[in-house]
């Protein structure tokens, strides 16, 4: 899910900051072993690992009926094998009427006809563990769809029913019927929807579809957890947990205050500070709860740890709070989602300062004994190659392939994918098709068109029918048969090389990290274990431009990837000192000289 309101002031902050930046000198230096277990780091299976999001509907269609599905997963499973991927995660495949695209669960048990069934999902699973790779599922557990057995028993007032979701008298001013009070849904418009039939409001963050469930209540605290155990037995692996911030709102229900925004629509949700709908305290200690059901479960087994990842958007101090409390003494997420670093808080002309500046404030805040991560992009944000720019990608997804941790990928960001061409009436984002005047700037279409394998019909996604969202008109040259070449110099070759070299930093016991920037607008990231040393340098600006000091002058420093639009080729020598192109990376590996 995203949140609009959020995303629109910290944008806005960026976009500000960035238009007066001046590009300053930097370099942290961090230690990384105090972040990790005494007998290693990274030494657990998803530590280290590339986490590789499947948008289901749009990566393969077997049937050729318009979507993809969970065969078309099976089938084309072997790119993960052959990308080196260590876990893949399915956006929501749940039985939906599809008012947001599965977001809008009507059971959390079964799985909608649009993707298959339970069978092939139990056969995907076991194809998957065949080959060594992990499952995760998309788990919603802030809302379910309006048309679960749950809500339309709620509606009756059937017990033990009844009180599962939010409802309220209405207030009555001059006789009018108004909701109980200002809070504002995520996709515009106040959040309470009036039933006439319970003659009551029900609560909704998100689409009025989509009732919020009421976790004050113990047994839908006890429903949600046991939705979490039938899925562990099944045999999945982990869990992404969509919307997490928003599973309670105050209980008092006060409106909550204007945010000083002006000049916007008074449905537009930017117009409050969500002080009373998101991050309460209650919310992050039912995330402890749902850790504890994954480790329960794990312990019982006595099996590899089952994994969870929250979509949290956030400052980072407070997105820290869902990984573990003050005292150390419970956890929550083994990682809550890093927006800030590249979605937050960077926009298309971002400097090198800016980037260093943005691994910082995220890494700085990150608790002792936790493991951060590092994310792109997602279906809900515009593709990066188009946030911030086809001619960086390289650069980026080398970036965070060296950095300690969690590496996460949106389909498509392998083979360098920008976004898919929309219009209105072809769009499936609810909250974007209501207003077409805008459905350029809010609409998720885009980052969701179908993956582009192939320059045959439909880019490979199908034989030809129809495709639900329309295949992008860039897969003639932007495909992953073309990219795959032995060889060849692309985005795919470029990713593939360095999720390969990732793996070098697993199980080491002693970790430096180092990254920084010049006034020139080059930035570096030097990486370096016990058993691994890579240097990444890269020129984020319009000019030719040296690399300054940043690495040890009493090194050779060999090329092993380079841009895709690079001079340099692998197992070239780099000179300290030496010249980079505009937007040029190298990703080098460091060997100091013998003395």
């Amino acid at each position: 899910m995203r949140y609009y309101w959020f995303l629109a002031f910290v944008l806005l902050l960026a976009l500000s900051a960035s238009a007066g930046a001046k590009i300053k000198a930097t370099r942290y230096t961090l230690d990384l072993q105090g972040n990790s277990k005494i007998e290693g780091l990274y030494d657990d299976w998803w530590q280290n690992a590339v986490i590789y999001q499947v948008y289901p509907r749009s990566f393969k269609d077997s049937d050729n009926d318009g979507s993809g599905d969970l065969q078309g997963i099976i089938d084309k499973m072997d790119h993960f094998v052959n990308t080196g991927i260590n876990a893949f995660w399915l956006s929501p495949i749940y039985k939906s009427p599809q008012v947001d695209n599965g977001y809008d669960i009507m059971d959390y048990r079964d799985i909608d006809p649009l993707y298959g069934t339970l069978e092939d999902l139990r056969k995907l699973v076991d194809e998957a563990h065949k080959r060594n790779l992990k499952v995760i599922l998309d788990y919603v557990p802030n809302h379910t769809s309006d048309q679960h057995a749950w809500f339309l028993n709620s509606v009756n007032r059937t017990a033990p029913y009844d009180d599962y979701y939010i409802w309220k008298n209405a207030t009555y001013v001059n006789g009018t019927r108004t909701p109980p009070n200002n809070w504002l849904s995520a996709f515009y418009g106040s959040a309470w929807e009036w039933n006439e039939q319970r003659q009551q409001y029900y609560y909704h963050m998100f689409a009025a579809q989509q009732p919020d469930l009421n976790y004050r209540n113990p047994n839908v605290v006890n429903d949600m957890k046991d939705v979490l155990r039938y899925w562990l037995n099944f045999g999945i692996d982990g869990f992404r947990m969509d919307a997490v911030n928003t599973l309670f709102e105050d209980i008092l229900l006060r409106d909550e205050p204007p945010s000083g925004n002006s000049g916007i629509s008074p449905d537009d949700p930017v117009t409050l500070d969500h002080i009373y709908t998101i991050n309460q305290n209650e919310t992050i200690d039912m995330i402890y709860q749902f850790r504890e059901v994954l480790d329960e479960f794990s312990a019982q087994n006595k099996s590899y740890n089952r994994i969870m990842m929250t979509e949290v958007y956030a400052t980072p101090n407070i997105s820290m709070r869902y990984y573990i409390n003050e005292d150390h003494t419970r956890r929550g997420a083994h990682f809550s989602f890093n927006f800030w670093t590249f979605i937050l808080t960077l926009n298309k002309d971002f400097n090198a300062f800016q980037l260093a500046e943005s691994i910082q404030s995220w890494q700085a805040e990150l608790p002792i004994g936790c493991t951060s991560n590092w994310v792109l992009g997602n279906h809900d944000q515009r593709r990066v190659s188009t946030r911030l720019g086809v001619e960086n990608i390289d650069a980026l997804n080398m970036l965070i392939g060296i950095l300690p941790g969690v590496q996460i990928t949106y389909q498509g960001e392998e083979i360098g994918a920008e976004d898919g061409e929309v219009t209105c009436e072809e769009g499936y984002d609810p909250q974007a098709i209501k207003n077409c005047s805008t459905y350029n700037i809010t609409t998720r279409d885009f980052e969701r068109t179908p993956y582009q394998w192939d320059n045959s019909t439909n880019a490979g996604f199908n034989e030809g029918h129809k495709t639900w969202l329309p295949v992008s008109e860039k897969y003639h040259k932007t495909n992953l048969a073309a990219e795959s070449l032995s060889g060849l110099k692309s985005h795919y070759n470029v990713y593939k090389q360095i999720v390969e070299i990732k793996q070098e930093f697993k199980n080491t016991t002693r970790d430096m990290l180092s990254f920084g920037s010049h006034p020139n607008n080059v930035f570096y990231c030097e990486r370096k274990t016990d058993s691994a040393h890579y240097a990444l340098v890269f020129n984020a600006g319009n000019t030719e431009q040296p690399v300054y000091d940043f690495l040890d002058v009493n090194s050779t420093l060999e090329v092993v990837i380079s841009n895709v639009n690079s001079q340099y080729k692998k197992g070239d020598s780099f000179e300290i000192l030496g010249n980079l192109q505009a937007k040029e990376s190298l990703l080098l590996k460091v060997t100091p000289l013998e003395e």
